[in-house]
Order: C-alpha cells, then sequence, then structure tokens
C-alpha cells in the first residue's frame, strides 16, 4: 500500500495478521508535512504498531520526531538517559558498558499506565541489537477484549483497577524509592478503556496493574492473572525482529508488550533509544 501526498511517497506492509506495518520511504530526522503526519496517525490507529525502516536518528531528533504528534512523557527518575531525560536508554549494559546478563522490561505491560494520563505511544529506535533474538512482542488488547464471551464483556467493563509502580516493582522483586513512590502513588483506571478515535473497546492492564478496586486484593489479582492468560495467546500477539535502523511507533493505549530475553544478554548488547507521548486518562 502506497500513500501518494503533496509531500514525498510511503508505504505500509502488514506486518502480521494482527497488528502492525512497516513504514518505507521516509526520513524521520526532518519534520513531516502536515498531510504525512495525519496519514502517518492515521496508520498509527489502524495498525497499532508502526515500524519506520533504515532510520539513524540521534537522541535531539528523536525528541523532534516525537514531538510532532504530542507531548513527551517524563521517565522516572531510575528510568532517565544520562543525556537527556526524555530520552530513556533501554539496555542491557551494566556500569562497566558490557553486557550484564539482565534484560529488562520482559513481563506484559503497558508503559507508564501507573500516571493518571498513560502513554500515548512509545517510539522505541534500535541503536545495537543481538544477531539474533532480543525481539519486542505486542499483543493486541482490542482483539483479547473482542474475543471475550459476552457475559465477560458485561462484567469487565465494568470494572476498575488500580495500577501501580510500587507494587509491580516488588513483584519484579525491586523495591520502589521513596521519591519514585511519591512521584507515582497508586490510582485507578477502568479495566476497559475505549479509543477515542475509533470507539473500539481494549482491555487496559499489565504488570502495573495490581488489583480490582473494591475487590479483595488476592481474588483480584489472580483474575487479573487469568485475564492476561487470555490477552497474551499468539493468536493476539505479534513478534517483531528487529532490524538495525528500525524504529517503532506503538499505541498503549491497546496493546501490552514485552521485550523478549531469547538471547545471550552476558555477551551480547541490546541497546535502544526510548520516548513516550502523554496520553489522556482512560476513559
Amino acid at each position: 500500500m502506497s500513500l501518494t501526498l503533496d509531500a514525498p511517497v510511503f508505504t505500509l506492509e502488514p506486518l502480521s495478521p494482527v497488528l502492525g506495518a512497516a513504514v518505507s520511504g521516509l526520513d524521520l530526522r526532518q519534520p513531516l508535512p502536515a498531510e504525512t503526519k495525519r496519514a502517518v496517525y492515521d496508520a498509527f490507529i489502524r495498525y497499532h504498531v508502526l515500524c519506520f525502516r533504515n532510520q539513524h536518528l540521534d537522541p535531539d531528533q528523536q525528541i523532534a520526531f516525537t514531538e510532532q504528534f504530542g507531548t513527551l512523557e517524563r521517565h522516572m527518575a531510575s528510568n532517565r538517559g544520562t543525556f537527556n531525560p526524555l530520552v530513556h536508554i533501554v539496555s542491557n549494559l551494566g556500569a562497566d558498558g558490557k553486557p550484564s546478563g539482565k534484560v529488562a522490561s520482559t513481563g506484559w505491560h503497558s508503559d507508564k499506565s501507573f500516571r493518571a494520563q498513560p502513554s500515548l505511544a512509545t517510539i522505541l529506535h534500535a541503536q545495537v541489537m543481538p544477531p539474533e533474538g532480543g525481539e519486542t512482542c505486542f499483543a493486541s488488547m482490542i482483539a483479547a477484549y473482542d474475543a471475550l464471551a459476552e457475559r465477560e464483556k458485561a462484567e469487565v467493563d465494568n470494572i476498575r483497577v488500580v495500577h501501580s509502580w510500587e507494587m509491580s516493582r516488588a513483584r519484579m522483586g525491586a523495591k520502589a524509592t521513596p521519591e519514585e513512590i511519591a512521584d507515582a502513588p497508586p490510582l485507578t483506571h477502568p479495566l476497559v478503556r475505549i479509543i477515542p478515535e475509533t470507539g473500539r473497546k481494549a482491555l487496559f492492564m499489565g504488570e502495573h496493574a495490581a488489583y480490582f478496586e473494591n475487590q479483595p486484593m488476592d481474588e483480584g489479582r489472580a483474575r487479573l492473572d487469568a485475564l492476561t492468560a487470555h490477552a497474551v495467546e499468539e493468536r493476539f500477539v505479534y513478534r517483531h525482529k528487529w532490524r538495525m535502523g528500525d524504529m517503532l511507533m506503538w499505541d498503549n493505549r491497546c496493546l501490552l508488550h514485552r521485550a523478549n530475553p531469547n538471547f545471550d544478554a552476558a555477551l551480547h548488547p541490546r541497546v535502544l533509544h526510548r520516548t513516550c507521548l502523554r496520553g489522556s486518562a482512560p476513559a
């Protein structure tokens, strides 16, 4: 599929039956003309994940690209890059600059769901990747919701979920700092949110979702785990195999994602630059 506008042409190629499209023909170091920007955003809404091929942006250029679509979201204090607080370095490198053997963000999540205005989009740009593995995996929460029985849809439509950075850190065996807890106190969001551009319903959960509001914590946690197991079944999932120069832009409102640790993280570096766009309160 090619789009011909007053601006340069770009090409869209679907990446899987459920979600994702590759975008070719754009140089994102340059500002997008208005019509091109609208077409890119329309493709983002349609495909949920866009992969811009053959991009080579420095951090300032990535920030400039991201800002064309909204307001940049700050990162947690512990996750900020060393050169710009608006760019998060996603890396398996240790303090010595060598592969540490550890891979972060391997649990299914939606970025910054613990914020009152969770992220609209994440932009992730490959810098150094392992020769094999290290994919980023995505699960469609629209498709997962649509696949529920009508009785289950009616039930989850009325549930609110407590999202907690502190509790998600604890489940990963880490401890949130007092600064982080003050910066991101627990809050609630609807379990099912509506995507305003399309009116479609999507499950909104992930590892930052702690338990159901107004239900016993253990019971709500178990129900969330069961719902997540349904939502990340293979029929809803796309695994992105990175190429150097890839830059992904995805919709956090209707996707869960995770890093795949299926490579030797003690031998091969995996480094990406991340920016996030602030979204709106789920409804």
